[in-house]
């Protein structure tokens, strides 16, 4: 197939101008397996700043053209701080490596996986300065999962933290070169000997693909969604420059990973682009966000409305002075939590709605902007309407599904959903929204199936398929349940073979074993038979009901 890219469908004065450029990938699975042209999302490039050369690495253009060497770019919990200077080399050390002994080409997928850790960033900056695909992955997923994502993505190659490499072996990944980092051993990474001097970027086209971000589908099958290195950059001259707006002294920390798209752009890129710091924490429950913002003077804070609801009964005795931003995304921020936060600390928190389909935040507001209990309205660059299922626009103050177009843009990776989440050009999120007279954009539900809990994307039916692979249970259903702490939490109903014990910490434990332990059930309801309509398809919106059956279902209510 040939390696140029499918034509960009763009609009607008914005609109990328020039001819697409030869892809630097000699491994092309990655841009072979986009979405046909006729399948993408209108692109727009309405900001002079959004206007790229056809030539970019995203890596080179965060690492070696924003900071003095001498400025701070990674600290740790632990006191330790890499100079903007030590990162560099210590990435290009990395990409030589990765070029010469480990055989990585451009264009080949690399996995990643490790607690949030200043190694971790390095080695994604790497892969890209490489001309490889990131493909960054959850230190929590299980080998199941990890099957599956090496499989779509046919993931030949991965580094990987020794303390995360267990899950990952045994996955047992056809053909998968395991490269640990971290560790004592003489073929550690990191203990290889590489070249000291500068490695020149690989020199890849602006629409190079640049990383894979996995995420959940309502039908439990990971989707792909691709993304490019412009993209990379188009997050950070979106969003972060123009709502957001850090400084060079600005000290970032926050609680999502970096196998999550918030976490990458709070953690990575957004203080990338303009030379500032950031606090990578290899743990981030509340308390220990409160902790390090005291420590380490963090001034950003990303994180999610749940850890905002948990640390407001925590603020005492913890000096959180230092913050000047605090941003919210992953969930709804209720207004309650939004007013609460600014009573107690005298801050506004920048609510945002993002996705991994579109890399970061795209409806925001900030300062006195903020309306509290709205998401807020279009950042700069994007546009946002709300409409019906067949795509027409709906009156303001009607409920409708959100969508979106900006300078990035939803591909799965070989993915049949491609059809759903574009529409006539236009980004479905699967969110239901109000558009209010004023421009605002007020959020009202999820659209589809997907439960979120703390800010984690869960599919049921995942879940589901879990649960099913213990020999006792015949059937499965799993909602999300409202909770005010976490936003949903997951509720499974299961029916047992005749005979079996209903042992709940077992099927938890089981759950645990198949995948991350953010997707395990809160509760387990042991039912005698499913709600079903006459037809035998099952009625979800009756479980979601407080977890009740269908009234000819017999039930005796055992919730464990």
């Amino acid at each position: 197939m040939d390696s140029m890219n499918p034509m960009d469908r763009t609009t607008g004065p914005g609109a990328d101008p020039g001819p697409r450029t030869a892809s630097a990938h000699v491994d092309t699975f990655a841009r072979d397996h986009l979405p046909p042209p006729d399948q993408w999302p209108e692109l727009r490039f309405d900001l002079p700043e959004l206007r790229y050369p056809d030539r970019l690495n995203c890596a080179a253009e965060l690492l070696d053209a924003t900071a003095d060497a001498g400025r701070p770019a990674f600290r740790t919990a632990a006191g330790e701080v890499w100079t903007y200077g030590e990162l560099r080399a210590r990435v290009d050390r990395i990409a030589h490596l990765l070029t010469g002994e480990l055989g990585v080409v451009p264009g080949n997928r690399v996995l990643l996986r490790g607690p949030t850790t200043p190694w971790l960033a390095a080695c994604w900056l790497a892969v890209l300065k490489a001309g490889a695909v990131a493909v960054t992955v959850l230190a929590q997923q299980r080998p199941h999962e990890l099957s599956t994502i090496c499989g779509i993505a046919r993931v030949r190659h991965a580094l990987c933290d020794i303390r995360s490499v267990d899950d990952l072996a045994k996955a047992e990944v056809p053909g998968l070169a395991i490269t640990t980092y971290g560790g004592d051993a003489p073929d550690d990474l990191l203990r290889r000997p590489a070249p000291g001097t500068p490695y020149r970027a690989v020199d890849t086209a602006a629409d190079d693909v640049a990383l894979i971000a996995f995420t959940s589908g309502t039908t439990g099958r990971p989707k792909g969604c691709v993304h490019f290195h412009r993209d990379v950059l188009a997050i950070a001259d979106t969003f972060s420059r123009h709502v957001l707006r850090p400084r060079a002294d600005d000290v970032f920390a926050g609680s999502p990973p970096l196998g999550f798209t918030f976490g990458l752009g709070g953690l990575v890129v957004f203080p990338m682009r303009v030379g500032a710091s950031a606090l990578l924490l290899e743990e981030a429950h509340p308390r220990q966000l409160l902790a390090a913002v005291a420590e380490h003077r963090v001034s950003v804070l990303f994180t999610a409305p749940t850890a905002y609801r948990a640390m407001l009964g925590a603020l005492d005795g913890h000096d959180i002075s230092s913050l000047r931003r605090c941003v919210s995304a992953g969930e709804n921020l209720p207004a309650a939590t939004w007013r609460a936060w600014r009573e107690r600390t005298g801050l506004r928190i920048v609510n945002g709605i993002g996705a991994t389909e579109l890399l970061h935040i795209f409806i925001s507001a900030a300062d006195e902007d903020i309306r509290p209990g709205t998401t807020g309205v279009p950042v700069p660059g994007w546009r946002a309407r709300v409409q019906d299922e067949r795509g027409v626009p709906v009156p303001d103050g009607e409920p409708g599904l959100l969508a979106v177009q900006g300078p990035v843009g939803c591909r799965y990776l070989a993915d049949p959903r491609q059809r759903v989440y574009v529409r006539d050009g236009w980004n479905v999120t699967g969110d239901t929204y109000v558009r209010d007279p004023d421009g605002y954009f007020r959020y009202v539900a999820r659209a589809d199936d997907m439960i979120i809990s703390a800010g984690y994307n869960i599919a049921g039916p995942e879940v589901e398929d879990a649960l099913l692979r213990h020999p006792d249970v015949v059937e499965a259903a799993v909602v999300g349940r409202p909770d005010e702490a976490r936003g949903q939490v997951v509720v499974a109903h299961v029916v047992l073979r005749e005979g079996a014990a209903r042992d709940a910490e077992a099927l938890r434990a089981h759950v645990k074993s198949e995948l991350a332990p953010y997707k395990c059930p809160r509760e387990i309801v042991f039912l005698e038979a499913l709600p079903r309509t006459a037809t035998g398809k099952l009625q979800r919106f009756r479980l979601r009901d407080e977890g009740a059956p269908d009234e000819g279902a017999p039930d005796d209510g055992d919730r464990q």
